[in-house]
Formats: C-alpha cells, sequence, structure tokens
C-alpha cells in the first residue's frame, strides 16, 4: 500500500478527488474530444509518476488525489462518449424498421392516448433491417419500446426472454426539458437506452420462447400470480413493487401517499431491504457454521456468515430486477466485507467513502442520481451519530431506534429539499410504523408468498392498516411542506445545518445549525420588479401552459395535455415546477379553449394549488367549471391592471358564443399583455377567420408573439404577422408531432420578415422577460452532454416537424 494512503487524510483527500472528478464530469455541456482526454490522461500520469518521487507525505497524497481525480474524470468521459456513441442516427429516426431480438425486461403496463392499454420493455437488439432495403440500419443494442393495444385487437402475450421479429418506429431520447425538473434523458442515457420507439400494427411476430431458466421468466411468473390472487390492483402492485422492484406497479395515487408522507424509500427494493435480509442470512448461516467444528477450523464462522450475507444480498438483487438502488447496495456490501476479510480496520468515514469509489467506477452516472446520496449520507449520519452497538434492555434498543430515526429523518431533511422541493412533516411519524410493519412483515410475506400463496392476504391486511395510518397523516394540514428552489450558497449552508444538528455534540454547538438552515428553509423568491413582467413558457410537448409573473401576481394560461388519463402535464410538470418557482397560489387560471392539449391539467392545479379566479371560453356545464374558483367568461374589452402591468382579453367577442356549432378554436381567448414599452399576445389556437377579426386593433402590435395552434398552416396569415409586427415568436409543439406543427410555411413567413422563432421542443421551456432583450431556453442554460443536440429554429429558419413523427 502507498505511503501516502497510510495516513487516513490522505485517502479520504484521494477519494474525495474520485467523486469530484465524476461529479464535474457531470456538469460538462459537451464531452472532451480526443486530444483534450488524452491530455487529461496524461496529466493524471504525470502527477501520479511525480507523487512516487515526493518523498514527503502530504504533497504525495494531494498529488496521488489530484491523479486520481483527473482519473475518474477522463474514464468517466471515455465510458460516456462510448454510450454516445450508440445513439440512433438523426437518418433513421421516424422509419419503419423490422428488428429480431429478445424482451429484456419484465413488459410493465402502460397506457397510451385515449385509455387503450399497453406494454413497456426493453429490448435487446439482435437484428436490424430496413423493409424498403435502401441500407443497414444503425440501431442502439437497446431500446425502450411500447406497444398499445388497437381497437378490436388484443395485445400479445408479451413475455421476458422471449425472441420477437417487430416493426418499430423509433427516434432519438428525448424529454421535457423544465427548470428544477426530472431529467428523462439523463435517466435514459444512464440505463443505456439509447433510442425509445413504438410498435407498427400487424407487424410483430414470435420467433422463440424464452428459456424456463431465465430470471426474468421466473419473476414474470411470481408477478403475474400475485396480480392473479391480490384483487385490488393498489395492493397487487405495491406487492410486486416490494417483491420484485417494479415501481411501475405502482399507482399514482399510491406513489403520492408515499411521497407525501416520507415512505417512497420503503416501497421498492431498496438498500434497507437488500441489507436487512443480508443480515438475516449472515447471522442464520453463522449461527449454523459454529455448530461444526470442521467448519470452523476451514473459515471462521464470522467470515463465513459475512460472505453468506453478500451471497444473499446479490442474489436477492438479481431477482428484484437488479435496478440501480439494488446494484448500489450489493457493491457496497461487497466493498466492505472486502476490507473486513483483508483485515483492514479503516474508520467509518474511510470505509463509506470506498464503498461510494467502487460503486461510482461500475456506474458512473450514479452520482447524478438523489438514491445515491440519500442512501450513503443517511449511512454516514447513522455512523456519525453514535455508537453502532445495541445498548442492553428493550427500551434503550427502543431509544436507539427512535434516535438513529430522528437522525435520519432531520439529516436527510436538506438533501431531501434539494432533490424534491418537499418535506413530509410527518416523515418521522409515518416511518416509525411504515419501517417495522414493510420490513419485517410485509416484504417477507410477499417473498414468502410464492411459496404459500395465502400468506399474500395476510401481506395485504398488513398493508391495508398501514395504508389507514398513512392516509390519517397525509389528511394532515401541515403534512407537506413545499418550499422554492435555493440558491447554491442557501443549499451549501442547509446542509452543514443538518450536519451540526445531528452530530453528538454539545447543543450549544448543534444549535449553531439553525441560523444556517434558514436560506434552505425559507428561501427569497426572485420576482419581476414592479411594472416588469416574466414569461415563462413551460416544455409539455404538444400543448400549451405559459406561466406569467408580475411583482405579486401570478397568471398561468392554459394547462397543458392530458397525456394518458393517470397522467397530465399538471401533475407531471406544472405542480413540480411552480412550487420550485415559490408560486404559492394563482391569481387567475386562464383556460383558453376546452380542447385537451389546453385543459389536461387543469384539474390537476385546480386540485393541487390555490387558484383565486378562473378565466375561460368554456361552455357552461363544462366539469371544470365546477371546481368552486370564481368564474369569468373571456371578452373583448376586459381589462385588468397588476403591479403596473396591463391586461387585456382581445378574443372572443360576446356574439362568438352565441354562433351555432362553433369550433372551440374559434373561441380561444387571446391574451395582450403589456410592461410599460414592451408588450406581448398569446393567441390560443384562433384559426384566419379569427385573426381577420382581430386586424386593425391598435392594441396588437406585439414584440412577444406565441403563434397561434401551435404553429399550424391553419393560422399566423401573412396579413395577420404583418398587424402584429412581432421582434420575436415562440411556439410551443411536442417533439415529432403527428401533426407536424409547426408547419414549415408558417416558418417561412416569419423567417421572409426576420423573425426568429424558438420552438419548445427544441428550446425546451422559454423564459421572457420586459427588462431583457430576448428570451432565454432551458436547454441552453442547462446544456449537458448526454442531453440531444437540438436544431433551433431561430437559427435555421425551416426545421418542422416530420409528419410521421410520433
Amino acid at each position: 500500500m502507498p505511503d501516502a494512503w497510510r495516513t487516513p487524510h490522505s485517502a479520504v483527500l484521494a477519494l474525495l478527488a474520485w467523486l469530484t472528478g465524476l461529479a464535474a464530469l457531470q456538469q460538462c455541456a459537451r464531452l472532451p474530444e480526443a486530444r483534450e482526454l488524452a491530455a487529461v490522461l496524461l496529466l493524471a500520469a504525470a502527477l501520479a509518476g511525480l507523487a512516487l518521487l515526493r518523498p514527503r507525505a502530504w504533497p504525495r497524497g494531494l498529488l496521488l488525489a489530484l491523479s486520481l481525480g483527473l482519473l475518474a474524470f477522463g474514464q468517466g468521459a471515455w465510458r460516456a462518449q462510448q454510450r454516445l456513441d450508440q445513439a440512433l442516427p438523426a437518418a433513421w429516426e421516424g422509419r419503419d424498421l423490422l428488428l429480431s431480438g429478445r424482451i429484456a425486461s419484465l413488459p410493465q403496463a402502460v397506457q397510451g392516448q385515449g385509455g387503450l392499454p399497453g406494454r413497456r420493455f426493453v429490448f435487446m437488439v439482435e437484428r436490424a433491417e430496413d423493409p424498403q432495403r435502401s441500407a443497414e440500419p444503425q440501431v442502439p443494442p437497446r431500446l425502450l419500446l411500447s406497444a398499445y393495444a388497437q381497437p378490436g385487437v388484443p395485445l400479445p402475450d408479451w413475455r421476458a426472454g422471449d425472441h420477437w421479429q417487430l416493426l418499430v418506429r423509433l427516434r432519438r431520447p428525448h424529454g421535457l426539458s423544465n427548470p428544477h425538473a426530472f431529467d428523462y434523458e439523463l435517466w435514459l442515457f444512464e440505463q443505456g437506452l439509447r433510442a425509445t420507439g413504438v410498435l407498427r400494427p400487424g407487424g410483430h411476430r414470435l420467433l422463440e420462447a424464452g428459456g424456463a431458466w431465465r430470471i426474468d421468466r421466473w419473476r414474470q411468473r411470481l408477478r403475474d400470480a400475485i396480480q392473479r390472487h391480490v384483487p385490488d390492483p393498489g395492493a397487487a402492485g405495491v406487492l410486486v413493487a416490494l417483491s420484485l422492484g417494479e415501481q411501475a406497479a405502482i399507482t399514482r395515487t399510491d406513489w403520492g401517499l408515499f411521497r407525501d408522507t416520507g415512505i417512497s424509500h420503503l416501497v421498492a427494493i431498496s438498500g434497507l431491504h437488500i441489507t436487512m435480509f443480508a443480515w438475516a442470512a449472515g447471522w442464520a448461516v453463522a449461527g449454523l457454521w459454529r455448530r461444526s467444528a470442521r467448519s470452523c477450523l476451514w473459515l471462521p464462522a464470522p467470515r463465513a456468515g459475512l460472505w453468506a450475507g453478500v451471497g444473499v444480498a446479490l442474489a436477492y438483487a438479481l431477482f428484484s430486477g437488479w435496478g440501480v438502488p439494488a446494484q448500489r447496495t450489493v457493491w457496497m456490501l461487497l466493498t466492505l466485507a472486502l476490507l473486513r476479510q483483508l483485515g483492514l480496520r479503516w474508520p467509518w468515514p474511510l470505509s463509506l467513502l470506498l464503498a461510494a469509489c467502487v460503486v461510482t467506477a461500475i456506474d458512473p452516472w450514479a452520482i447524478s442520481q438523489a438514491g445515491f446520496w440519500l442512501s450513503f449520507v443517511a449511512v454516514g449520519l447513522l455512523m456519525a451519530s453514535g455508537p453502532g452497538l445495541l445498548p442492553p434492555g428493550w427500551r434503550a434498543q427502543l431509544g436507539a431506534a427512535l434516535h438513529s430515526q430522528w437522525v435520519a429523518t432531520l439529516g436527510l431533511a436538506p438533501l431531501t429539499l434539494l432533490f424534491f422541493q418537499q418535506i413530509s412533516a410527518v416523515g418521522l411519524l409515518a416511518n416509525l410504523v411504515a419501517i417495522p410493519v414493510v420490513s419485517l412483515l410485509i416484504t417477507p410475506l410477499a417473498l414468502a408468498g410464492s411459496l404459500v400463496p395465502l400468506l399474500w392476504d395476510l401481506a395485504v391486511l398488513c398493508l391495508q392498516g398501514l395504508m389507514l395510518w398513512l392516509r390519517w397523516l397525509a389528511g394532515l394540514p401541515w403534512a407537506v411542506w413545499h418550499v422554492p428552489v435555493a440558491p447554491l450558497w442557501a443549499q451549501v449552508c442547509g446542509l452543514l445545518a443538518a450536519l451540526l444538528l445531528v452530530l453528538p455534540l454539545p447543543w450549544g454547538s448543534r444549535l449553531l445549525g439553525l441560523p444556517l438552515a434558514l436560506g434552505l428553509l425559507w428561501p427569497a423568491v426572485p420576482r419581476p420588479a414592479p411594472g416588469q413582467l416574466e414569461l415563462l413558457a413551460a416544455d409539455v410537448g404538444q400543448g400549451t401552459a405559459v406561466l406569467l409573473r408580475t411583482a405579486n401576481h401570478s397568471l398561468l394560461y392554459d394547462s397543458g395535455a392530458q397525456y394518458t388519463p393517470q397522467a397530465d402535464a399538471g401533475q407531471r410538470v406544472l405542480l413540480p415546477l411552480l412550487r420550485a418557482l415559490g408560486v404559492r397560489q394563482l391569481d387567475l387560471l386562464l383556460l383558453s379553449h376546452r380542447d385537451q392539449d389546453h385543459v389536461g391539467g387543469a384539474a390537476a392545479l385546480l386540485a393541487g394549488l390555490p387558484v383565486r379566479a378562473l378565466l375561460s371560453s368554456l361552455d357552461e356545464g363544462h366539469v371544470l367549471l365546477a371546481a368552486g374558483a370564481p368564474q369569468r367568461r373571456c371578452e373583448r374589452g376586459l381589462r385588468w391592471r397588476w403591479d403596473g402591468v396591463d391586461f387585456e382579453i382581445l378574443h372572443p367577442q360576446p356574439a362568438d358564443y352565441r354562433r351555432e356549432a362553433v369550433k372551440p378554436n374559434a373561441l380561444s381567448c387571446v391574451l395582450k399583455v403589456r410592461a410599460g414599452a414592451r408588450s406581448l399576445l398569446l393567441s390560443g389556437d384562433i384559426e384566419a377567420a379569427q385573426e381577420q377579426s382581430l386586424l386593425g386593433l391598435p392594441q396588437l402590435p406585439s414584440d412577444l408573439l406565441m403563434l397561434a395552434h401551435h404553429g399550424s398552416q391553419t393560422s399566423s396569415t401573412p396579413a395577420f404577422l404583418d398587424a402584429v409586427a412581432p421582434r420575436q415568436a415562440f411556439v410551443q409543439a411536442g417533439y415529432r408531432n403527428r401533426f407536424g406543427h409547426p408547419a414549415p410555411a408558417v416558418l417561412a413567413r416569419l423567417q421572409a420578415r426576420g423573425v426568429p422563432v424558438w420552438n419548445s421542443a427544441d428550446c425546451g421551456a422559454l423564459r421572457w422577460r420586459s427588462d431583457a432583450p430576448g428570451p432565454s431556453c432551458q436547454r441552453e442554460l442547462g446544456r449537458r452532454y448526454w442531453q440531444r443536440t437540438a436544431v433551433v429554429e431561430r437559427e435555421v429558419g425551416l426545421s418542422g416537424a416530420d409528419d410521421q413523427g410520433f
């Protein structure tokens, strides 16, 4: 062992350097080129060589740490480039391809538009063909495919391990891009899924049934058995998740309950469950091993129990699907077991750091996951807060358990706020009951039910009792605390505050953490100055949702689409976005018209956020009008003023509501907003006839224009564009949407007038301020190397969506 590693400080510094190098890589907008990467690795080698020549320990340790940090960065960049090179070429995007391969995951039940049932699974490609025989397709080895039922045609029996020939249409990884939101493209990248796709009708053929010995086949049989035996889909989904790690089996409602009560970590195959089974197996094997003197002479009982526990952890992780949290736990247990086997009595921080480095050496992208930090920090907090041995007596043990739960809850609160912008105020009470019930009762019963199915009934009874407790806690008015995203300095101070509060220090020292936490718990929310306006056009796919904020007011123009009967833009995008921005209530929700791509998320917004008023063109009797918020109809001439900013409705007119068989698009609310010398126009889905009726209005000219009807060729007529005379324009449209929005003809008209256009499919969320020269794109502000390189329409003018996309 190098001398520099014999001192704990040098070893800690080196391991921290490794993690820092990988963390720095995840912040890069692009990967280093080949010559840049070579320079990094050569510098790492030079620093390592120089360290060997240094006689003193501290410069040697520092040089080795710098070398290890550069090595981590370099090898991570090389591996990332290898994965990027597997991407689907743009030329094969949106084309029908004939693929042969194997289903490599448990097919998950999903719903398509209109509620059509479907399945989603990972597909390992063995052969790819072009039905047109034009060329040999270049297809990534792992794909995420979706198959949806056609009316009157049942879905095939998709089974893990089966070999199929499929007719598919692929596209490169793409996800919505909003501030402080889940990065779907990063998730696909971490999983090695370099393209997604949908099956085309009538093009699938079973080539060969999978072998019955495959683990995934056993897992699917167990899942099917649980779902047949347990009639309640919600309870069956939880048992499937606890047994097999299939989190997608849990309903959206139950996920919300688990999240709000702070027990989400328990209802999946977590490190706690795997460690628990490893400990139980190790204890049992060690006890049996001691009964044989010959066995103890060959291998001491503690070592036999240690490796038996690691083996059980590995087997359980494999059977549960080998998910990232399970992998992380197995590598951590294996690392700690090796340290014990080698007789290295390292301090616990050093052992934990080494385990983290081993995990990230195997999976460099683990460092980008919230679960990585939550799990390792939780273990570290428990180790730092007190002795690891249980005290004698049940009262003392109960007190130790309460102390550990308090430490974990309080210590992880800043990280939870940092990652999720919310914390469960009832999490301590919920976990006090949920941890023993889930870990000691429901999970073992769910697994044992594979041998004795009647035990699943007992597991359901335990789960029902737990759900009653959780629902009561979640119903308390203070159950969940949402906070806006805090600035970086406040996040760092909040983490230091949590560390001070849980360390075994005098209470006077601990209380110094309270003022450090204030910036994270009550961050100052940036707002426009009086007389100024901020627009944020959220990336909601094929739909409209635009947030307007003044100094003291917030208005949301439309609420995005309903993606499926179980998911919509309100729940998936807008509520998390509004909470992250510190919008605690909407002063006005303006729904331009009744189409689902404009009102699909309104129900979730009305249920999840106080809305002071509702303005719309909805028909009388529409279900959204029964939400209870004060309502008013959009009519030309309606004006109001907030914080020095003027708002005015330009369309529809009162007579438009009395017309027979009027199209919803024709009733779209058109909103004009003026902040000082700057102004904008939100035009809904109006078409050429409505644009004609607006010509001549003195209020029409605007600096920023939202293209009507997502840039459809039914709108944005030359006369209307001339009357508005925008300096800039934006369009909210889905990536490769089936409507072909925005239409190339519309983009050509704007290009001819010198008007730059921002498309949400390429820009992500768009931010515009009345006191700034132009818009900014989320994809440009938060660019990372794994994200799709967009062709922004304001640069090329004509890059309309492919009509054949989806």
